[in-house]
C-alpha cells in the first residue's frame, strides 16, 4: 500500500489556516532535530576529546569510566576524572559562552561581523588580566587567582560600556560603532604590547600564555564557574529572543512595536561582557569561535532567536571541542595552545565571511 505523507498531499484551498499552521510545525520540528543534532555532536566531541592524548583511550573504555569510575585502574582514573574530564568539559563551556556571546552582539550592532574578539572586549580581558600579573595586584585581600577573572570581567565591561557610550553620545551608526570597536582592538593590543615591554621574563611569559589560550589550567572547580555563569545568562538571552529577532528586521521596526532598543542593547552588552570575561578568565584569550559559531548555528537554524541563540552556544561548544582535539593529534606529543589552533581555522573563515559579505553588498 502506497503511503503519502501529510507534505505530499497539503490542504485543501480554502483551509490555509491549517496549511501555516503545518508549515510552522514542520519550522519548528527541523529546528529541534538540528538542535538535538548539534547537542548529541557535542556530546560525541567530548567523549573524543577525552580519549585522545598521548594515552589513547577508547570510546566504551571511556563511557565505561565515566559511568563507573571505580572499575578503572589507578593511572586511568587519574587520565581520565582529574586531567582530561575538566579539559574536555572547559571546551564545551567556554565555547558555548563565547558562542552565544557573539550571536547576541551581532544582532544588537546588526553586523555579521561583531564578536567579543573582533570588537576588542575579548583584549580588555587579556589587558585586565596582564595588570593583574605584571604589577601583581591586590586588592581587598583578594588572592591573585580571584583578582585575575575580576580584573578581566571590569576591563571588559568596560570596553563594552565605551562602545556603547559611543553609540549613543555621537549618534555613530552600528557600523561605524563596529569600525571603533577594531580600533579599540588595536589600542588594547599596542597598550598590552607595551606592559610586556616593562615586563620581566616571567611575567611575558604568563601574558604570552594567556594570549595563546590554553585548557591546560582546567579543574572541575573552574569549569562549574563558568557553567554557571552561562547557565545565569541563557534564560535571560532566551527572555529577549523574540525581542531580538525582530531587531533583525529592523531597528525602527523594533521601536514601533514597543522594543525598547537602546535598553536591551545596555543589557545585552554587559551580559557579553560577563559571558567573555568568565570564558577567557581561566583560559586566556580565544578568538573566532564567537564570531564563526553564530554564522553556522544561522546556515542551520535561520533568524529564529528562539533556536539561533541555543543554537550558536552549542556550535561554539562543539567548534572548540574540535579545535581542541585537533590541538592534540596535529603535532604528536605535543598539546598546542587551543587558541592557535581557533585562530588557524578562524582567520580562513574570517576572511571567506568579510568576502561574502562585500559580494552581497555589491549586488
Amino acid at each position: 500500500m502506497t503511503t503519502v505523507s501529510r507534505a505530499e498531499y497539503p490542504p485543501a484551498a480554502g483551509d490555509p489556516g491549517e496549511g501555516l499552521a503545518d508549515q510552522y510545525r514542520r519550522f519548528v520540528v527541523r529546528r529541534v532535530i538540528c538542535l538535538l543534532a548539534l547537542a548529541l555532536a557535542c556530546l560525541v566531541a567530548l567523549l573524543v576529546d577525552v580519549a585522545s592524548g598521548p594515552a589513547m583511550l577508547g570510546l566504551v573504555d571511556v563511557v565505561h569510566g565515566l559511568l563507573n569510575p571505580d572499575a578503572l585502574d589507578a593511572g586511568t582514573r587519574v587520565i581520565i576524572q582529574d586531567i582530561r574530564l575538566p579539559y574536555a568539559l572547559m571546551a564545551v563551556v567556554v565555547g558555548a559562552c563565547l558562542g552565544l556571546a557573539g550571536a547576541e552582539m551581532q544582532t544588537v550592532l546588526n553586523n555579521p561581523l561583531a564578536s567579543p574578539y573582533t570588537l576588542g572586549v575579548g583584549a580588555a580581558a587579556t589587558l585586565g588580566a596582564s595588570l593583574v600579573i605584571v604589577f601583581n595586584l591586590s586588592l581587598f585581600g583578594l588572592a591573585a587567582h580571584i583578582l585575575l577573572p575580576l580584573s578581566a570581567f571590569v576591563f571588559a565591561a568596560a570596553a563594552s560600556l565605551l562602545i556603547l557610550l559611543l553609540s549613543k553620545t555621537l549618534g555613530a551608526s552600528v557600523h561605524a560603532v563596529v569600525l571603533f570597536g577594531i580600533a579599540l582592538l588595536f589600542g588594547i593590543n599596542a597598550i598590552v604590547g607595551l606592559i610586556q615591554f616593562v615586563a620581566d621574563a616571567e611575567s611575558v611569559q604568563q601574558i604570552v600564555f594567556w594570549t595563546m589560550g590554553s585548557l591546560a589550567r582546567a579543574s572541575l572547580d573552574k569549569v562549574m564557574i563558568v557553567a554557571v555563569v552561562l547557565a545565569a545568562c541563557l534564560p535571560f538571552s532566551l527572555r529577549n529572543a523574540w525581542a531580538m529577532t525582530l531587531l533583525r528586521s529592523g531597528e525602527e521596526q523594533a521601536r514601533s512595536l514597543g522594543i525598547r532598543v537602546e535598553r536591551m542593547r545596555l543589557l545585552v552588552l554587559l551580559r557579553v561582557s560577563l559571558l567573555t570575561a568568565a570564558a577567557m578568565a581561566f583560559v586566556g584569550e580565544i578568538g573566532f569561535i564567537g564570531l564563526v559559531a553564530p554564522h553556522i548555528a544561522r546556515l542551520m537554524l535561520g533568524e529564529d532567536h528562539r533556536f539561533l541563540l541555543p543554537g550558536s552556544a552549542l556550535a561554539g561548544a562543539l567548534l572548540l571541542s574540535l579545535s581542541s582535539i585537533a590541538s592534540k593529534l596535529l603535532v604528536p606529543g605535543v598539546v598546542l595552545p587551543v587558541g592557535i589552533v581557533t585562530a588557524l581555522v578562524g582567520i580562513p573563515l574570517f576572511i571567506a565571511l568579510i568576502v561574502g559579505r562585500s559580494r552581497r553588498l555589491a549586488l
